[in-house]
């Protein structure tokens, strides 16, 4: 596929500068952490108090992140957004690492929280098994209130219902009274995470919107995986224009699990070595 190959740099990766606009979000300087994966950050007796105050000025950044992205959704065009939703999801649908994949987990757009539009990719995936290589599709299903969710498996669209948010989810069991297959207890890997968040940049900071659900979920996930000796799926984003920031204006923690491309109106853009690999 085409797309728009844009790099970061980081002591093992040289990249070069990207054709898109990235807005600049005025915050403090970002804290640098290491990449790794999400884990629950438990705050012990030995946690010194610079760096809790460090914590404490990444959340507040994040705030800030979140409501200037919020702002300028929210004063999208409809025409503009519905066009951005059909070049990425098109993007998707053509592009040779998702028709390979057999095992994915995708979330369920919410056009209230002006996420990316992932319907014509679910419905492609359920309706036509036969030229989607019968996929194997999860879908998440919010558990509580404690950033705890899981992802279970439909085949059919009828699968979901409208939760207390009016946000689409599946139904704990099937139309036969049968317990959906958690993919926390699945015998095979998942090959492909297609992710929603509020914004991103293209070193692979992905900031959600202040639940933790994904990046709590994604942990577990990988944790599961390393268990079973299997290779972590291929995380990918979609972003609308606005949503896309300069490099360094997302404020990560530890906590934080990064992507490994963003599929954009303009394209794909690989960010990990592996995405750079395969895309």
């Amino acid at each position: 596929m085409i797309g728009a190959r844009v790099f970061c740099i980081t002591p093992t990766l040289q990249r070069t500068s990207s054709i898109f606009f990235f807005p600049k979000i005025p915050t403090r300087p970002v804290f640098r952490f290491s990449p790794v994966a999400r884990s629950i950050v438990a705050m012990s007796s030995t946690t010194t108090s610079k760096t809790q105050e460090e914590l404490d000025s990444i959340f507040k950044q994040k705030r800030v992140v979140r409501s200037t992205v919020r702002k300028s959704l929210k004063a999208m065009d409809p025409s503009l957004k519905t066009q951005q939703d059909d070049a990425i999801q098109n993007t998707v649908l053509e592009a040779p690492w998702f028709k390979s994949c057999r095992r994915l987990c995708a979330y369920i757009s919410c056009k209230s929280l002006n996420e990316v539009d992932t319907s014509k990719i679910l419905s492609e995936i359920l309706k036509h098994p036969d030229t989607m290589a019968q996929k194997k599709l999860y879908v998440p299903r919010v558990e509580d209130k404690n950033s705890n969710m899981c992802m279970l498996h439909i085949s059919h669209m009828d699968d979901l219902i409208a939760n207390s948010m009016n946000i689409l989810e599946p139904a704990s069991v099937d139309a036969q009274g049968n317990e959906r297959e958690d993919v926390m207890q699945a015998d095979e890997p998942i090959d492909l995470f297609i992710l929603p968040g509020l914004a991103f940049d293209r070193c692979g900071r992905r900031l959600g919107r202040g639940g933790g659900y994904y990046d709590t979920f994604l942990k577990r996930y990988m944790d599961r995986a390393k268990e079973k000796n299997w290779s972590n799926p291929l995380m990918v984003a979609l972003s609308y224009s606005p949503q896309i920031l300069e490099d360094g204006s997302i404020p990560v923690t530890p906590n934080d699990v990064l992507i490994d491309a963003l599929v954009t109106p303009s394209g794909v853009v690989p960010i990990s070595p592996r995405a750079i690999e395969r895309m």
